[in-house]
């Protein structure tokens, strides 16, 4: 794992960007977690933004490692907390073909509601105030998701 901090002071708030560049494997959705912790505490917010927080980013770095990248650790699954004044944002890239996620099927669907995967999304925009994907400039997907304060 590559960690890098920056911060300057703000009026009455500091503001913070942190980055991490993980490899590929599935334990790095804990290690973008822990630092997704560290970072909201720093960062002010109550415990239960605190936990949906935690949700989204375990979420979206599983699929940035399960779905974007295939598991190939040549790979990396890179990811961005930023803080400001009247919110986070947090975002998560992966360097795979990319996915459309209106192609993802609804999990509350009744014919999806005993399947094993398919929630992520579904947690990420029940945690998250704002989230958006897009395709990054140079390949891979981007998850972007805000919290407001």
């Amino acid at each position: 794992m590559t960690r890098t901090t920056a911060g300057k002071a703000a009026p009455s708030l500091i503001e913070e960007m942190t980055e991490l560049r993980l490899p590929s494997r599935i334990e790095a959705a804990g290690d973008a977690a822990a630092a997704a912790a560290e970072f909201v505490k720093r960062s002010g917010l109550d415990d239960d933004a605190a936990f949906g927080v935690d949700m989204a980013v375990r979420e979206a770095v599983t699929n940035a490692v399960l779905h974007g990248n295939r598991q190939d650790e040549v790979k990396l699954v890179e990811v961005a907390f930023k803080s400001s004044p009247g919110a986070i944002e947090i975002t998560v890239r992966d360097q795979g073909a990319g996915f459309d996620p209106k192609s993802v099927p609804d999990p509350t669907d009744p014919q999806n509601l005993l399947k094993t995967s398919g929630r992520g999304i579904l947690f990420m925009r029940t945690f998250m105030d704002e989230v958006e994907w897009s395709h990054h400039p140079e390949g891979g997907t981007m998850v972007r998701m805000t919290k407001k304060r």
